[in-house]
Order: C-alpha cells, then sequence, then structure tokens
C-alpha cells in the first residue's frame, strides 16, 4: 500500500475514534508550513485557514512511517490562525491532519524533515570540529575504477593506497557523511584469497600497484569482519550484508586456522615483534629477500621473534561477537552462540596472560628474549586505547587503562605535550630499522610519537568509562592543536615539532575522525544501539565540561547513506538561590523506535528528587560509573521529554 494512502487511512481511523464528530458541509481549509523543510526539533510556524470559522483546532502530524510526531491545538479567528509544532520522528516527507470540532477538514503533506549531523554548545572547540574534520577527510577520499567497478575509501595520510586499516577507522565519521559505504568492503571482499586472507591494501591499476599483505600483520581479518558489520548496522542492508557473509566466516577461519596468525597452544591471535599494530618487525636493518634493498623486517622466515600482542585479540575478540550477530541475523544460531563463547574465552585467555592489572603488556614473546635499552613491562601502547571502546573490557579493566593515561599526563618532569603516545616509553634508536626513515629513533611515528588516533580513541573511552571532564580536557587539547597548526597530522614529536611535511598529508582522518567520534558519541553521547538508528542510547554529558561550561546543547547525528539518526536538545537550569531546585531537561527524537536516556548529573549531586517523562512521574533509576552518576530512562517512540529535578 502506498505510504500517502496508509497515512490518509490511520488520519481517518484517528478522526473516528474522536467522541462527537458532527457532520459538516463542505469546508475549506488549508495549512502551510512557514518553511518547506525544517530540522528535528527546531519549531518551525505552521500557518492555518478554516474558511469562515473562529474557534478551536487541532493539528497532527505522522511521519512517512505513520508515526504520529506531535498534536497542536490552536485558536483560529476569521478563519486564521498559526502554530508552532515541533518536528519530530523520522526523516522525509511529513503529513498534517487538522481537525475542528473533532472532524478532519483538511488532510495533506506539510514539510520534509531533514537532518545534518550537528553539535551546537556556543563553544568553538566542539562546534566547529564536525566541519573541520570532513573538510581534512575530503582530502583523504580516493575513488577510482578498480575491476571495472567504482571503488570509494578513506586513504591513509602517509600512503596514496587505500589500506583496509586506515578506512576502517575513519568510518567513525564518514558514516555521518559518505553515502557510499559498500564500494571498499566490496572491492576487499573480490581481492580475498582462496584461504580466506585478504591484502593489506587495494590494487591501484594506474600506478601498476598490486594488492599486497604485508607479511607480519595479523589484524587483517578482524578489521574486515567488523568493517562489514559496522556497514551493516550503518545502513540496515541485510541482503548486503548476507552476501558478503561467506566472506566474513571465511577470513575468521583463517585467523583461527593458519599456522601463520593463530597460536595453539595459548589459544590466541600470534604475531612478529612489531610495535603494537604496526607492520615492521624487531631488528637492524637488514635486506628484502625480494629485491635485494635495504629495508625493515616486513617479512616472516626462520628469525622471527613471535609473540602475542593484545591488540590483535581485543579486536579478534570484537569481531568474533559482531559475526555472532550477522550468523544471528542469517539464523545460524549454534554458529552465533560458539562465536561469543570464543570471544569470551579469548579474553579470559588474554587477560590471564597479558593483562599487568593496569594496561595490557605490549608484547609477550613466545621465546624470550632481553630487548636491552627499555623497561618492556612498562611499556603502554596505542591499542591499549583502542581496547576501550570495542565492548571487550570489564569496567575496572577499562577505569584502569584510562587512569594510567592520565596519571602519565600529570606525572612530574613529563616533557610530551599530550598523552597520546603510540608507545611510551619508546624503543631505543635502532631496535627497529627503518634504514634512516622517520621512526628509528625514539619520539618518531610509531616509537613514541604523539597521534591523535590515540587521542580520540583516549577521549571516546574516557566519556565511557566516566572520566568525562578528562574526555573535554583532549577534546579541548585538540582544538587547541588544530588552533595552532590549521591542520591535523598522523603524528608529532613529544614536544610538540611536526614531522617532515612532504612526509604526511596536513590532513590526517584517522586522527580526526577518532576525535570527532569522542565528540558525537562521548561528549554529546549519541550512539547506535540498534541498526540504522533502530534503538539510540543518548548519554549528553555536557555537564562534565570544566574549561568550558555548555548550558545549552543541541545534537544531531545522522548516517548521509540511509537518513537513520537521532536528535536532542539538552539544557540544564541551576539553582539560583542555594537551596533552590536544580533541573535538567532532555528531548529526544529520531528515526528509531526505541531510545535509552542516560543523563549525566553534576558531581555534586547525591540524590534525584523526580524524574519527569511526557508529562508523568517515573522512578528514577541511577547508574553510577566511578564517580560519575546517571539517571537513566528508557523511552519508545519518536516523542521524548524528560526532565530530572534534585
Amino acid at each position: 500500500m502506498p505510504r500517502r494512502i496508509l497515512l490518509i487511512l490511520l488520519v481517518l481511523m484517528f478522526a473516528a475514534l474522536l467522541p462527537n464528530v458532527p457532520a459538516h458541509a463542505e469546508v475549506i481549509a488549508s495549512f502551510t508550513s512557514e518553511r518547506p523543510v525544517v530540522v528535528p526539533l527546531t519549531p518551525a510556524l505552521v500557518y492555518v485557514n478554516v474558511v469562515g470559522y473562529s474557534g478551536p483546532a487541532q493539528l497532527l502530524i505522522f511521519d512517512p512511517a505513520g508515526r504520529t510526531v506531535g498534536a497542536f491545538d490552536l485558536a483560529l479567528d476569521g478563519g486564521y490562525g498559526a502554530v508552532q509544532v515541533q518536528p519530530r520522528g523520522g526523516l522525509g516527507q511529513h503529513w498534517g491532519a487538522l481537525f475542528v470540532n473533532g472532524t478532519q477538514v483538511c488532510a495533506s503533506p506539510i514539510y520534509t524533515l531533514d537532518a545534518t549531523t550537528t553539535v551546537q554548545t556556543g563553544v568553538s572547540a566542539f562546534d566547529t570540529l564536525y566541519d573541520r574534520v570532513r573538510g581534512f577527510m575530503a582530502n583523504d577520499r580516493l575513488s577510482y575504477k578498480l575491476d571495472g567497478t567504482q571503488v570509494s575509501g578513506y586513504r591513509s595520510p602517509d600512503s596514496p593506497l587505500l589500506w583496509l586499516r586506515d578506512h576502517y577507522y575513519q568510518n567513525r565519521a564518514f558514516r555521518y557523511f559518505e553515502p557510499d559505504l559498500r564500494s571498499l568492503p566490496e572491492a576487499f571482499a573480490r581481492a580475498q584469497l582462496p584461504d580466506g586472507s585478504l591484502p593489506d591494501f587495494l590494487a591501484r591499476p594506474e600506478w601498476a600497484i598490486p594488492a599486497f599483505r604485508t607479511p607480519v600483520e595479523a589484524d587483517v581479518e578482524f578489521l574486515y569482519v567488523q568493517l562489514i558489520y559496522e556497514t551493516w548496522q550503518i545502513t540496515g542492508d541485510t541482503a548486503w550484508m548476507l552476501k558478503l557473509l561467506p566472506s566474513a566466516q571465511k577470513a575468521m577461519s583463517y585467523t583461527l586456522t593458519s599456522p601463520l596468525r593463530w597460536e595453539p597452544t595459548r589459544g590466541l591471535v600470534k604475531r612478529p615483534f612489531t610495535i603494537d599494530t604496526w607492520d615492521f618487525e624487531y631488528g637492524p636493518t637488514t635486506t628484502n629477500p625480494s629485491n635485494g634493498n635495504p629495508a625493515p623486517r616486513h617479512w616472516i622466515d626462520d628469525q622471527t621473534k613471535w609473540g602475542i600482542f593484545h591488540g590483535d585479540n581485543t579486536g579478534l575478540a570484537q569481531a568474533l561477537r559482531s559475526l555472532s550477530t550477522l550468523e544471528q541475523q542469517a539464523g545460524l544460531w549454534e554458529s552465533a552462540y560458539n562465536r561469543r563463547a570464543l570471544a569470551d574465552d579469548i579474553m579470559r585467555r588474554l587477560n590471564a596472560l597479558s593483562w599487568n592489572g593496569t594496561f595490557y603488556t605490549h608484547h609477550v614473546k613466545l621465546v624470550p628474549f632481553t630487548v636491552p635499552g627499555v623497561d618492556e613491562a612498562t611499556q603502554l601502547s596505542l591499542s591499549n586505547a583502542l581496547a576501550l571502546n570495542r565492548g571487550v573490557l570489564t569496567t575496572e579493566q577499562g577505569r584502569a587503562i584510562v587512569g594510567e593515561y592520565l596519571r602519565r599526563l600529570q606525572a612530574k618532569g613529563r616533557v610530551s605535550f599530550a598523552e597520546w603516545w603510540s608507545i611510551d616509553p619508546p624503543f631505543p634508536a635502532g631496535a627497529f630499522g627503518l634504514n634512516g626513515r622517520l621512526g628509528e629513533r625514539p619520539g618518531e611515528y610509531v616509537n613514541g610519537g604523539v597521534m591523535p588516533l590515540v587521542g580520540g580513541e583516549l577521549a571516546r573511552g574516557a566519556f565511557r568509562y566516566g572520566y568525562e571532564d578528562y574526555g573535554f580536557d583532549i577534546l579541548e587539547r585538540y582544538a587547541d592543536l588544530l588552533r595552532r597548526t590549521n591542520a591535523s597530522y598522523l603524528w608529532y614529536y613529544p614536544t610538540g615539532g611536526i614531522a617532515p611535511v612532504h612526509e604526511y598529508l596536513p590532513t590526517d582522518g584517522w586522527g580526526s575522525s577518532a576525535m570527532f567520534g569522542a565528540l558525537i558519541e562521548g561528549a554529546a553521547g549519541i550512539e547506535d544501539s540498534g541498526v540504522n538508528f533502530s534503538s539510540a542510547t543518548i548519554s549528553p554529558r555536557w555537564a562534565a565540561s570544566p574549561r568550558d561550561p555548555v548550558g545549552a546543547a543541541y545534537a544531531v547525528a545522522r548516517y548521509a547513506a540511509t537518513g537513520g539518526y537521532a536528535a536532542y536538545r539538552w539544557t540544564y537550569t541551576p539553582a539560583i538561590k542555594q537551596d533552590d531546585p536544580q533541573t535538567m531537561t532532555l528531548e529526544a527524537t529520531g528515526s528509531g523506535e526505541n531510545m535509552r536516556l542516560r543523563i549525566l548529573l553534576p558531581p555534586a549531586v547525591r540524590q534525584v528528587s523526580r524524574v519527569i517523562l511526557n508529562g508523568q512521574p517515573v522512578a528514577p533509576q541511577v547508574e553510577q560509573i566511578g564517580l560519575s552518576q546517571y539517571v537513566v530512562v528508557p523511552a519508545t517512540g519518536p516523542i521524548v521529554q524528560v526532565q530530572v529535578t534534585w
């Protein structure tokens, strides 16, 4: 049934339920929105005309799904009146129905609801970040023909190729403005080898560069599975996902069975001794066996030093849980159960082997040996920050990792301008031979350079684990960095210097998208907890902003490819006098049906006196994370209004 006919029927059914409906002769009536296109939760004026009528009227508005998204009373005088409406619900054409004395007198389209990802707080550091990041990433987008098909993705700042890992991590931001989410995972599916393994990057035919896998890399397959999962979550395209599901299963099978990737005695992923997730192995500059040129160790041979790296395994556990969800969609219940159980087992084994009580030990060697010049037990590597947002840690672990970064930031005698290290402390000069390239010396590149990608993941984790003021502090320091350099680089020297500009794009999408993820999911607190925002978790954390206090905020997160979105307006009204009540209000809407609202209280609040949901009192539910308290309110439908008083 066409949507238009369905909506008219719904309106007529609603009218039939109203009491005392009088018979009316022909009535000439109309209504017009002051703006043909409106945005969520931003009032719009609607002008109403019922010829020859004075008195009360009611305007009902329906979204494209047929949901009632507003009922607005007004009075007409001499046939004319106006009412301010609050646009809500799904994006697209909305319909209105006008009632007079209980009788419908007019039903027609009223406006189109549209939305753009937005953060408005009155604080420049927050309000301008999305546009800055989008501008950076416009320079990082790469599109070309491959196998007769146009492929689009986001490149690394230090390589003009489409690497899977760089593209995947940048989807923290580009999901909000990029319509083509499918072509790159499809291209990697075509490049998959029969054993299930995948290349690091796609071929670039016009430069005669073939697809290639750096042999020491152990993370490619779990990143591929996670990219398929997140693309499905964003688009809601289950038919597309089911086509790629066998490829994702093959990739996972490769990781779990290949003697190059899986250590059966430990039951964990192994890799050569690299710096965190990077692609060169410990040892001096040597000779590339394929061409005889000086090179770092990218390959695997009988000299390879094997070990267990925590980031490969937290990432694998996340991907196994994601694959479990995909298999449930396909009705593969037994396999889905086994995937989730294996993820739990991997985390238990990893925690027993690598967790030191505060963070994950960088690299646990399968055959022990000593690395001179550094205390490896103290090395905090970047995938600790990545683990914060993979959904595999306990709350205690997450808080411990964030606390360790904060402790090092505050350490007496610290020289580094930020604690977003690739690894801290770094390896001594020459431990990883790069034939003189950046990274051989401590404080360079992935050997101790300061990386915004680490800061963004750390900030998002800080918001997640009850260190909200720390999350805001990182975002504000990143804004200061952008103002200072008018650019975002992959890495900086710990003293604040910029790497040679000819080596890296000044528009680092990996780091800037991680920072934007911390803003929209952390500070603004909008997270997609369903598929295509069928469910949303909304946790506004503005009350914790220490340097730039926020008293009111408007935030929207909208997927460009689908129109799935969530939006809210948040206000905080402090007491005028010491004993006066204080309130927070939150009005939310979106394309989905379910919301979980988590309203962060100011630190001094000890007890909530009242919670009102859509005009009705509800029992307060308080969630505690560290010292942070959230009032939790489950809600359904496109109309959600909450007031919390203490």
